[in-house]
């Protein structure tokens, strides 16, 4: 019993009585206002019972939707439990705040009763259609509540299809490529094709055996680099250097999943293959306030040499763009810039707070 009560009544919840009691209670003084205006009598008097009964109904009824509507959103009951629980707040409130404001007043209790017929029958329908309104307000501001969280929800799940299938493209991407080099190495080095399947083996073992999260640390996609570039080093063998650089403090970052490997993977291709000699491919995080930069340099053909890739081709930088803008939206960049002494940087740009 204590538990259901805890997990009905949650801080939330209790938020939601208290802004509802003081919305009903600046509702109730406007109430007096009026009935003192028109009526002629005491401001003080009319607040008394205006408040009394429009207090009485916000408890029986906010408290009574939140039991008969547990945990279900909105919480609020439909159908006849929720019209019988509106009425009943008006009902009680009605006679419960009549009462209080005849002990106030020093009236015999409950002397609505010797009211004349329209008089009477005013309270009752000011009463009625106050709680009705109130409860309307109330209801659809929590309906209007649901539905931007529902929507919120969907966005997101639509943003993790679309991260997911971005990433489904981006793995076969560089599995072809690799199938393709080992079988060239079968025919012409087999020893180093056993190498480099023995490394495809534990590459894929550690990607597939992971967590498919949406997100995961820095050092851990540092690590899933670092052993992409050792099964690229068992093709390339000496023509392939590679550097990783990452600080401590930036370990425990969270980043989106196989977002380096496609910019190595378009250096390999574009930066070092085109060279008889190779090159060097470093990768290295930095902060830059309230931003994290992660480069990948190359000292491959760079950017302006004939066949390498423009600022806006080819597939690996598209997809990672797109990534990109999908988790972060404009507060991420990628550029391609020409390094002075020859080859490509290609820069990442994300909000640390993200």
């Amino acid at each position: 019993m204590i538990d259901a009560l805890a997990r009905t009544f949650t801080p939330e919840n209790l938020k939601d009585l208290l802004r509802h009691g003081l919305t009903t209670a600046v509702f109730c003084c406007v109430i007096a206002v009026a009935l003192a205006m028109s009526r002629g009598s005491s401001w003080a008097t009319q607040l008394v019972y205006s408040l009394s009964i429009g207090l009485i109904s916000w408890l029986v009824v906010d408290i009574g939707r939140l039991l008969l509507a547990g945990r279900s959103d909105p919480r609020w009951p439909t159908g006849l439990p929720g019209i019988l629980l509106v009425l009943g707040g008006a009902a009680i409130g009605f006679l419960g705040g009549n009462a209080i404001g005849d002990v106030w007043t020093g009236k015999p209790m409950l002397e609505f009763w010797s009211l004349s017929p329209d008089r009477l029958a005013s309270t009752l329908v000011i009463t009625l259609v106050a709680t009705i309104a109130i409860c309307y307000f109330y209801y659809s501001h929590g309906k209007a509540k649901y539905l931007e969280g529902q929507i919120a929800l969907a966005e997101r799940d639509a943003t993790d299809a679309r991260l997911k299938l971005i990433e489904t493209q981006l793995e076969p991407h560089m599995l072809f490529n690799t199938l393709a080099n080992l079988r060239a190495l079968i025919t012409t080095d087999p020893q180093r094709a056993v190498a480099m399947l023995d490394r495809l083996n534990s590459y894929l073992r550690v990607t597939l055996s992971g967590s498919r999260a949406l997100a995961h640390p820095l050092a851990a996609e540092f690590q899933r680099l670092g052993d992409y570039l050792e099964l690229m080093s068992v093709r390339m063998g000496a023509r392939l250097a590679y550097r990783l650089d990452l600080p401590d403090d930036l370990r425990e970052l969270p980043v989106p999943p196989l977002l380096l490997q496609p910019l190595v993977e378009n250096a390999i291709r574009h930066g070092l293959e085109p060279q008889v000699q190779g090159g060097e491919i470093t990768v290295g995080a930095r902060r830059d306030g309230q931003r994290l930069l992660i480069d990948v340099r190359d000292t491959g053909a760079g950017i302006d040499k004939a066949g390498a890739p423009s600022e806006d081709g080819g597939f690996g930088l598209a997809q990672v763009r797109e990534r990109l803008a999908t988790v972060y939206g404009p507060l991420s960049t990628l550029s391609l810039s020409a390094l002075p002494a020859g080859g490509t940087c290609a820069t990442i740009t994300l909000p640390l707070s993200a």
